[in-house]
């Protein structure tokens, strides 16, 4: 079963500190970003280490040393090792990404809280994230390493990282275009899985979104750039949706002067209309406006409603209609139930 966002939080917040937890997922779909976020604020000190990068077991365990008054062998503290007596939360990154020798140094540390003879301070926590998958070269983990972590597949969703996305402040062209094409986050269908196609992830998302959001208008030169980190197929549909989202759009519709677009909506084909109608669920599905736009929204969505109705061929308002049947825009639902209730009731004497 996988888990998203909101039932992770519940997660970190139920289990003891002293059962470990591990969260498997595809690669950029911010595992680590979101723990350290999370006990970040509530003052705990986050330790990431990148087991994948360590080379041997003194990279974690710290180099041994003589102990000149027992004559015995001691490892010298490693830098990450906490030494003020408070608890730290230890994210042991890229875990089945690590050398075997690497792997058996973990064992005490994730059954003890023990390494090299020293212990975490009370309270300490232990959390591991893995990717899995055949296009990952990954260390097969061993049944006893594996049996003492809690085992959760993290799979967050679309509206998870929309809403982090906009607490992020990511540039709305890509807000926009994410929340009307969903399939699109996390990597493109049509391409053959190599590690030279570039097909786009959350990751490469927010890399576009800092590259272009100083940019008011997005020529040839950005198309170029853009078409490095999420690939040739998906810069185009981008660039595109870029273009006519200026002229025509969800947002203009939504949020703009209705008798303006009014012109426009006349001249739109049924096929244009229907995807319009899916476009503006997407768009309240996202949530991608500011509350104090709520009036305004609900109006131009009842007056695009009335103009589906009353000046276009059924088919068109069936299928809005259809939608909210479908109960697939949760969100949007909710919107128009609460803050449309003359669409709401507009929109059942319809049915």
């Amino acid at each position: 079963m996988a888990i998203n966002s909101r039932e992770l939080f519940f997660i970190l917040e139920k289990t003891p500190c002293e059962q470990n937890i591990m969260l498997v997922g595809k690669h950029g779909i911010g595992k680590s970003r979101i723990l350290e976020k999370y006990f970040s604020q509530k003052g705990a000190r986050v330790v990431t280490l990148f087991l994948g990068q360590m080379s041997d077991p003194g990279d974690l365990i710290g180099l041994p040393e003589k102990n000149l008054e027992t004559g015995k062998t001691d490892f010298m503290l490693p830098y990450w090792f906490p030494v003020d007596g408070k608890p730290i939360v230890l994210f042991l990154d890229e875990l089945n990404r690590a050398r075997p020798e690497v792997l058996q140094t973990i064992m005490d540390l994730t059954l003890n809280r023990t390494l090299a003879g020293k212990t975490l301070p009370k309270g300490s926590r232990v959390i591991s994230a893995v990717n899995n998958g055949n296009e990952y070269q990954l260390t097969d983990l061993d049944p006893a390493l594996a049996s003492r972590f809690n085992i959760y597949e993290f799979a967050p969703t679309v509206n998870d990282w929309l809403d982090w996305a906009k607490e992020e402040e990511l540039d709305e062209r890509v807000i926009n275009f994410i929340s009307q094409n969903p399939e699109l986050l996390d990597g493109d269908s049509s391409y053959e899985k190599s590690t030279l196609n570039k097909t786009p992830d959350r990751r490469s998302w927010e890399r576009v979104s800092k590259i272009i959001q100083d940019a008011e208008k997005l020529d040839d030169l950005y198309k170029a750039l853009v078409a490095g980190i999420i690939g040739d197929r998906v810069t185009a549909m981008f660039f595109s949706f870029v273009e006519k989202e200026s002229d025509f759009s969800a947002k203009t519709i939504l949020c703009g002067d209705f008798c303006e677009t009014e012109k426009k909506l006349a001249s739109s084909s049924s096929i244009e209309l229907i995807k319009m109608n899916s476009m503006l669920f997407s768009f309240l599905e996202a949530k991608v406006y500011d509350s104090t736009q709520k009036k305004l929204i609900s109006d131009n969505l009842e007056n695009y409603f009335d103009f589906i109705v009353a000046k276009k061929p059924r088919e068109i308002s069936s299928h809005f209609i259809s939608i909210i049947s479908a109960q697939k825009y949760p969100n949007a639902l909710f919107f128009i139930s609460s803050d449309c209730q003359t669409l709401y009731k507009k929109i059942f004497e319809n049915i």
